[in-house]
């Protein structure tokens, strides 16, 4: 039986960087901006994880 995988509830629900930046605020957004030019078009190991999941970006919404 394979491991199902857990939805990344930090990047998603917690995360005030995203979370505000998803949201439209002009500062998370550019915090965010720098995180993602230092560590990568994926983010953090949490926004890495998102992007495994739910197949978009930490700075993107997930579609519906």
């Amino acid at each position: 039986m394979a491991a199902q995988k857990k939805a990344p509830i930090f990047c998603e629900k917690l995360c005030i960087i995203c979370r505000g930046a998803r949201a439209g605020n002009s500062l998370c957004k550019t915090l965010q901006n720098i995180e993602l030019k230092i560590t990568g078009p994926n983010g953090c190991p949490f926004g890495k994880a998102r992007t495994n999941y739910y197949g978009v970006t930490p700075d993107q919404p997930i579609p519906k």
